[in-house]
């Protein structure tokens, strides 16, 4: 049993008539601008997570410059629930 109902030869049958209409150079070129395009979208995922994590610190010491108190965030947390003097 094939890929949803189809067969073997229906695959092939249906391969074949793609080459034919698009050629094995179209298709090459296609299978790279898809890879490239992966490999692209992979790499964005990336640096966006490593941007998240800049940002995160940059907010959190902005919001504790904002209240006064200048703190190094990854040296100490600031506690909201504690007044500050």
């Amino acid at each position: 049993m094939g890929l949803g109902g189809l067969h073997f030869w229906q695959l092939i049958i249906l391969a074949f008539i793609v080459v034919v209409v698009f050629g094995t150079k179209k298709l090459k070129n296609f299978g790279e601008d898809l890879g490239g395009a992966i490999h692209g979208f992979k790499k964005a995922m990336d640096e966006g997570k490593d941007k998240d994590g800049a940002h995160k610190e940059e907010q959190d010491k902005l919001a504790a410059t904002h209240q006064g108190h200048t703190v190094d965030v990854k040296a100490e947390k600031v506690d909201a629930d504690k007044p500050h003097s």
